[in-house]
């Protein structure tokens, strides 16, 4: 070996010496309590503490809700679980663009803003006064919805129906309570929305909204419990330069006597029902053939008596010739007739039928089974 490995091989072993050593005295400190040199400790900002807790928006999140507001709202039921509901509103905007056309005698558009879900005392809150809550019911659905103008509707089509000139905002005057001729304009307004609310919902179900009373302060129009979860539908009026917001709300209890309408994905939906199949079980159901059994007596005996029967005894029957007889299938009876002959063969006439309804089908197609 030369002197250069020796070097080598000494450095080598100077080194794990040390390594040693050290290892040694890290057991020996930490079996002593002492504290290991570790990093400073982080001090969050209050924008990561309000994100931690909630109270802030999320990164990356568009909706401005905070992480509690998502877990409080999370409970309530999307409108897109109702397909068919969507489908009625949009219904509900083109005929209410030809209405009110006619009712105002005017330019007017309708537009839908959004459809949306939320919590009914949190609507009640939200909002902006003054308006006009007009409360209805659903008649078939016996139960009751609420619909909201806003103050620029309201002086809107007063200003059109009293006969202001075109391209002049309508004037509003705040601080005061409408007068009995703007409500009763209002009111003819909401007749109309409902009759067109109606009629959008036509090729569904057959429903009547009826008008019950008008109210401006919003704890009078509480229709539901503050709790539970509503449809709202934001609808956009737009007379040339004049025009306002009117709002439709249906509490799912009142949609709950259509919900399986509602869910459909198209109309006229059938879930777990099959039209081919079920046509093409009618008409094999009409070529089967059954038997038909002709009872020509009956007669009560004992079993004593029917256990001595043996080859070569004889029944007597208690009907004459003409005496009627009963054709059953299984159990049932069916007709009743008389027995004859047609061309060699016995044969059974039917004159009554028996076991069906007045208006069930006609007895000479049960006739060729």
């Amino acid at each position: 070996m030369s002197d250069d490995d020796d070097a080598l091989a000494a450095a080598w072993g100077a080194e794990t010496e040390e390594d040693a050593t050290a290892g040694d005295a890290e057991v020996e400190a930490a079996s002593a309590g002492a504290a290991l040199p570790s990093e400073p400790a982080r001090i969050l900002n209050q924008a990561e503490i309000d994100s931690l807790l909630g109270f802030g928006d999320v990164a990356g999140d568009d909706t401005g809700e905070s992480g509690i507001q998502r877990i409080i709202s999370s409970g309530l039921v999307s409108y897109e679980r109702l397909p068919m509901l969507e489908i009625v509103f949009d219904r509900l905007v083109r005929i209410m663009s030809t209405s009110l056309r006619n009712f105002t005698s005017d330019n007017v558009e309708v537009s839908i803003d959004n459809v949306v879900s939320l919590r009914f005392g949190d609507y009640l809150n939200s909002v902006p006064l003054p308006a006009m809550f007009a409360v209805f019911k659903a008649e078939e659905w016996e139960n009751y919805g609420l619909m909201v103008i806003d103050s620029a509707m309201i002086y809107s089509i007063v200003d059109v129906l009293l006969g202001g000139r075109r391209g002049t905002a309508a004037m509003r005057i705040e601080g005061r309570p409408y007068t009995t001729i703007e409500r009763m304009l209002v009111e003819r307004l909401i007749r109309v929305v409902l009759a067109d609310l109606s009629a959008s919902f036509d090729p569904l179900c057959s429903i009547s909204f009826r008008f019950e009373r008008l109210e401006v302060n919003s704890r009078f129009a509480a229709i539901s419990r503050l709790s539970n979860a509503a449809v709202l539908a934001k609808l956009h009026i737009d007379m040339e330069d004049r025009g306002g917001c009117m709002e439709l709300l249906l509490p799912y209890a009142t949609l709950e006597p259509v919900r399986e309408l509602l869910l459909q994905q198209f109309m006229g939906e059938k879930f777990g029902r099959d039209s081919i199949w079920e046509t093409h079980l009618a008409e094999e159901l009409w070529s089967t053939e059954v038997d038909l059994d002709v009872v020509l007596d009956e007669q009560l005996m004992r079993l004593s008596d029917v256990i001595a029967l043996k080859p070569g005894d004889q029944f007597t029957l208690r009907h004459g010739p003409d005496a009627p007889v009963q054709l059953r299938c299984g159990p049932v009876t069916l007709f009743e007739g008389r027995v004859g002959r047609r061309k060699n063969r016995i044969a059974v006439r039917i004159d009554q039928v028996l076991g069906r309804p007045q208006n069930a089908a006609d007895p000479a197609s049960l006739r060729r089974v």
